[in-house]
């Protein structure tokens, strides 16, 4: 699934380790207008990217593709949205500009040569 969300709010990492390594799980709050009336609140979680949280900011638009899984644990079941690809939202193209109209043509006026000035001959020989 992908939408597109502007960067609310950059939650602390968490670290950890396990018996197959280290690894920093960290959350980012989305904000999501779906062209209604009022925006939404996604949390996404990115696990093992500190590369793409790090060029996250606060404000800025991105597209976000993300998995969603929901399991359940002691009779409650708990929803996890993790991200897979970041890329941030294209700014739109500037509309192109209307070309410039021709101008008229001007009258050449006549060039007028300069008489060639006499040779010097300034060598020794």
């Amino acid at each position: 699934m992908e939408f597109e969300g502007t960067v609310y709010r950059i939650l602390p990492a968490t670290k950890g380790e396990s018996a197959r390594g280290p690894w920093q799980r960290q959350d980012v709050v989305f904000d999501y207008n779906d062209g209604g009336n009022f925006s939404r609140k996604i949390c996404v979680t990115f696990f093992n990217r500190p590369d793409d949280v790090s060029k996250l900011r606060e404000g800025a638009a991105y597209q976000v593709s993300v998995n969603i899984e929901s399991r359940e644990y002691n009779g409650r079941w708990y929803t996890d949205i993790r991200a897979w690809r970041l890329q941030p939202k294209q700014a739109e193209a500037p509309a192109p500009e209307a070309p410039m109209p021709d101008l008229p043509p001007i009258a050449a006026e006549p060039v007028y040569a300069a008489a060639p000035a006499a040779e010097v001959d300034d060598l020794p020989f």
